[in-house]
């Protein structure tokens, strides 16, 4: 029995991939719609009959027939919803075919579900959570980022689909930067020399989005590819950075990063400060300290409330008292 119907199994999943075709062409027929809890997935609408494979949360799923409590779906099992965006950053991925089987009418979200959007927004938020906690599952970044992603694909009317778009992109931007990060390139001066994170996704949602917080929360993020990796000791990186923080807080005042854009402009200024006072040109020191207390007395003229406004006053109280704010800070 268990042969034939291991048999029966390979079957479903060749039919799933003749009926699925092109991966972005399901069933005219069925409902798209994820799961907000691992699902599995069997050979039969019975749970005594082999498991086919599961489906985590987030991923897309077709569902092309409801019999009783079983639902006969085509799930995205392991690629990303958009495959092409979610490939490991530096690496590639297979591209495999959508499974074909059974799963319980349970924890199924379309875009029929009653308060569907705010239900997959609020399981994502649940997820990011945990995957900022120390030994986090490992699956946890990536499955909120597909719940935010499908709370825009089946509620793209949502008050909350241009926060999830965000959400999802930003988790996205992160795991890229990790990637980035553990390269050797990494420490490389020059921005163009290091891998750059993809901007496809930030760029959409400025264009979706353009003069609101989340457009200006991309911007911030894209900054990142502008900056140096190692400054290496010079003062064209602080000075260069500067001005990239200095020029978003101008262009983009309400966003809720520009009171710390304009701490991280006056911060480098003030380390550039340092550094020409190492190399003994006292007037560039003078003049780059001059630009850093300029900076922080915007965050705590333009920001007062926040956090950065007290930041920036301990940042010129420390120029003051010529304490060191790039390098060692003993004497």
């Amino acid at each position: 029995m268990r042969k034939r119907i291991s048999a029966l199994s390979v079957v479903l999943l060749l039919g799933a991939s003749l009926a699925w075709g092109d991966k972005n062409s399901p069933p005219s027929h069925g409902v798209k719609g994820t799961v907000v809890h691992v699902a599995n997935i069997y050979v039969q609408a019975d749970e005594s009959s082999d498991k086919v494979s599961s489906v985590t949360p987030g991923r897309e799923l077709i569902v092309a027939e409801h019999s009783g409590k079983w639902l006969r779906v085509f799930a995205n099992t392991d690629v990303e919803t958009v495959n092409e965006q979610d490939v490991p950053v530096f690496g590639n991925e297979t591209n495999a075919q959508p499974i074909s089987g059974w799963v319980l009418d349970k924890g199924v979200v379309t875009a029929d579900t009653p308060n569907g959007g705010q239900i997959l927004y609020g399981e994502a938020v649940s997820l990011e959570n945990v995957a900022s906690q120390s030994h986090p599952p490992p699956d946890a970044a990536q499955s909120a980022r597909r719940l935010y992603r499908m709370v825009v694909t089946l509620f793209p009317q949502s008050p909350r689909a241009a926060e999830a778009m965000w959400r999802a992109a930003d988790i996205r931007w992160q795991l890229q930067k990790a990637d980035s990060l553990a390269l050797p390139s990494a420490h490389e001066k020059e921005n163009y020399l290091r891998e750059q994170m993809d901007e496809s996704e930030m760029k959409k949602i400025q264009k979706l989005y353009p003069r609101t917080k989340w457009a200006d929360l991309a911007a911030y993020d894209m900054i990142d590819n502008k900056v140096c990796g190692d400054w290496q000791g010079t003062e064209k990186c602080p000075e260069k950075e500067a001005e990239i923080y200095g020029k978003y807080a101008e262009e983009h005042p309400d966003s809720p990063k520009a009171p710390q854009a304009l701490f991280e402009a006056a911060w480098r200024e003030a380390s550039a400060g340092d550094m020409f006072q190492a190399d003994n040109d006292q007037k560039k020191a003078d003049e780059a300290r001059g630009r850093a207390k300029a900076l922080a007395g915007q965050v705590e003229s333009k920001y007062s409330d926040s956090d950065y406004a007290a930041r920036a006053a301990g940042l010129v109280y420390k120029m003051e008292q010529q304490i060191p704010i790039y390098g060692s800070e003993r004497e």
